[in-house]
């Protein structure tokens, strides 16, 4: 992945572009926009892996460095969603009991999980919709789609 700047493709499937961007070698923010960065590229290798995915084949993206710029808290559930196997879902209370230094029986624990899944700026990559009670960086109808593709 040596490109850098903004990439984009239209999915029939899902009715909108996915949309990247890349900076130092690393997804740093995945979208689902209606229209595409007016300096949006369409070639990319990572582009090239979603739409596969999309078209079923199976990819948990694990190995796709990505450059979270989010704080402490939020990167540790997030770095906890990637671990979620593709085609398996959790739920926000598990995802809880999985990240370091917090307490499924607190609520608060439990609201920063939300927010972190809710304020995910790579869905997919990092699988947000694999939490089945929790929210999603990606659209809602898109989140389905994901969750379909994958038989959740």
């Amino acid at each position: 992945m040596d490109a850098v700047g903004i990439f984009a493709r239209e999915s029939s499937y899902l009715g909108c572009y996915v949309q990247i961007g890349v900076a130092s070698q690393k997804v740093i923010n995945l979208s689902f926009p209606a229209t595409p960065e007016s300096d949006a590229t369409t070639e990319h290798d990572i582009l090239d892996r979603i739409f596969g995915y999309l078209e079923g084949v199976k990819d948990d993206f694990r190995d796709v460095d990505v450059g979270l710029t989010v704080p402490t808290d939020q990167r540790a559930v997030l770095e906890q969603t990637r671990k979620i196997p593709y085609g398996e879902q959790v739920t926000v209370e598990q995802l809880t009991r999985m990240t370091p230094e917090l307490d499924p029986e607190q609520d608060e624990d439990r609201e920063s999980v939300r927010t972190a899944l809710a304020e995910n700026p790579i869905p997919l990559v990092i699988p947000d919709h694999r939490v089945r009670d929790g929210p999603s960086g990606a659209p809602p109808d898109v989140e389905q789609k994901l969750r379909q593709i994958e038989g959740l």
